[in-house]
């Protein structure tokens, strides 16, 4: 770790920004996102550090970026400063300029490298027709079995993947006071095999044709709400 004296230019400080992106901010795409925190580093006044060349821009580089619609708690954004300010005033000047939906929770220096993700948890919440306790045991059984073969879009195309291996932890349940179904997982989030939570949702409609009735009055939401290493219980920092 520098000093506050020795960082510089051509040392610069590393810092890493734990923040919270929800509500409308969830319709927000990773581009937009990026655009974003470039302008609220400017106004906040941080010591961002700049490449050089034609071009200078401040390095932003975020841990796995959201699919749209999805909300997060634990989002995380690595930054360099040419020289030395606290965590606790980066977080200070940045909640300035920033929302109550799109918030900085922590500042630190990182401990890990994003590579060392291995597993995100979700919440997610499904409100459709026919939410029951027998409903809850439906998907329990879906997602017990092996396989579980699905489609999924990669770069060369389509490719049918078993996904039952990438699911760590799943729990499911009815909540009756509310009327919706909750489930909580932790899935795979390495680069090789990450799983999104949405293939969860197209699992549920393919097999169990939940959300498959009426689109005004059935809906789902999804937030991350923690990412760990590779045993999948010890939180990334």
């Amino acid at each position: 770790m520098l000093s506050p004296k020795m960082i510089s230019d051509e040392n610069p400080q590393n810092i890493r920004i734990k923040f919270r992106k929800v509500g409308m901010l969830r319709y927000i795409s990773h581009l937009d996102l990026q655009r974003t925190f470039a302008k609220v580093i400017v106004r906040s006044g941080i010591p961002a550090w700049y490449t050089k060349g034609f071009n200078p821009h401040a390095k932003l580089v975020f841990a796995l970026p959201l699919s749209i619609g999805t909300q997060s708690e634990c989002e995380l954004l690595d930054i360099r400063l040419s020289r030395y300010m606290s965590c606790d005033e980066v977080k200070e000047r940045l909640n300035s300029v920033l929302t109550d939906e799109l918030s900085v929770i922590d500042v630190y220096e990182p401990e890990s490298k994003f590579q060392d993700i291995g597993y995100a948890k979700y919440e997610i919440n499904i409100v459709t027709n026919g939410a029951s306790d027998d409903m809850a045991d439906n998907i329990r059984a879906l997602f017990s079995k092996k396989p579980i073969l699905m489609f999924k879009h990669t770069k060369s195309g389509e490719k049918e993947i078993d996904i039952a291996p990438l699911i760590d932890t799943l729990n499911v349940s009815y909540d009756g006071e509310c009327d919706l179904i909750r489930l909580s997982a932790t899935l795979s989030a390495t680069s090789e095999n990450y799983l999104s939570p949405e293939m969860l949702i197209t699992a549920m409609k393919d097999s169990l044709e939940i959300l498959s009735t009426d689109i005004m009055s059935e809906n789902y939401t999804i937030m991350r709400t923690a990412l760990y290493l590779a045993d999948g219980k010890t939180e990334f920092k």
